[in-house]
């Protein structure tokens, strides 16, 4: 199938209304889509779309704009609460290893389940150390300590997906502990939840769609939670409480701020696109 010609702002705007999209403003429009791209913009009208898969129903093109920058807001208020997880985390792993293996005790292979590949492992803890070559903690590590680098100052060069890789490849004791010890869960659930934040900082890191996504993972959760998560954001923001530990932090900065970016878009978005129950308030409240 041969690849679409490129078309104009005015044309994509006269697309869009040849599809069912109501324009009141064309100006307007074309100027968002000066800022936003075409194909960007479009995945926000997923769920006004009919089954010919080409048309929308009747959807007016500000509504499309303000689900747009809801989700926008969102992925803001997100990413600075992951933020604030992932030090904690990053903090958590470095201190665990340190004091049950020494400083340097994470380079070595018996310190890892059967699972772990240590080649590769290697190979990324080199790749973290080149790539931050330029800056004073490398050089003064490399100048004084001959390029040794203990797992207190390697792990703040640690990705997300590289810290829950570093934990999934523990031992399994080592990771039970610090399951218990953290969340008085499982290793297996918080295994679960290190893979899903990683999927959903990407997303936000990354400026990618929140509404009306499906997510890869579902994050487990202990049984003694009634809780059912499924593919839905929502999901991920109930993870993103248990692993949170400070309860007036998150309260405050995160299902307050929540609380009023929904009420400001309140009359354009469908919580049910990000499988929000009723009582999610309640539910994301510590």
């Amino acid at each position: 199938m041969k690849v679409k010609n490129p078309t104009s702002f005015e044309e994509q705007v006269a697309i869009l209304e040849s599809r069912g999209v109501i324009v009141k403003d064309r100006d307007a429009a074309v100027r968002f889509l000066f800022r936003v791209n075409y194909y960007r913009f479009t995945a926000y009208l997923l769920t006004f779309r009919n089954p010919d898969g080409e048309t929308y129903r009747p959807v007016d093109f500000q509504t499309a704009v303000n689900i747009y920058l809801f989700d926008q807001e969102l992925r803001t208020l997100i990413f600075k609460t992951i933020e604030d997880i992932e030090v904690f985390l990053r903090t958590q792993l470095a201190y665990y290893s340190a004091h049950h293996y020494g400083p340097e005790g994470y380079r070595r292979q018996e310190n890892f389940n059967e699972e772990h590949n240590h080649k590769s492992y290697i190979y990324r803890l080199t790749k973290c150390v080149t790539e931050n070559a330029k800056t004073p903690v490398v050089k003064h590590h490399r100048a004084k300590y001959n390029g040794h680098y203990p797992i207190w100052v390697i792990v703040e060069f640690f990705s997300v997906g590289m810290l829950s890789h570093f934990y999934r490849d523990m031992l399994n004791p080592d990771k039970a502990k610090i399951a218990k010890e953290l969340y008085n869960t499982s290793y297996q659930v918080l295994d679960s939840w290190f893979r899903c934040l990683n999927d959903l900082r990407n997303r936000c890191a990354h400026y990618s769609r929140l509404y009306y996504w499906i997510f890869p993972a579902v994050p487990k959760m202990d049984k003694k939670d009634s809780f059912a998560p499924d593919r839905r954001l929502f999901s991920q923001l109930y993870m993103l409480k248990q692993l949170h530990q400070n309860a007036s932090i998150w309260n405050n900065d995160f299902v307050k701020p929540l609380e009023r970016l929904i009420a400001k878009y309140n009359d354009d978005i469908n919580l049910k696109c990000i499988g929000f129950p009723d009582n999610w308030k309640e539910m994301l409240t510590k």
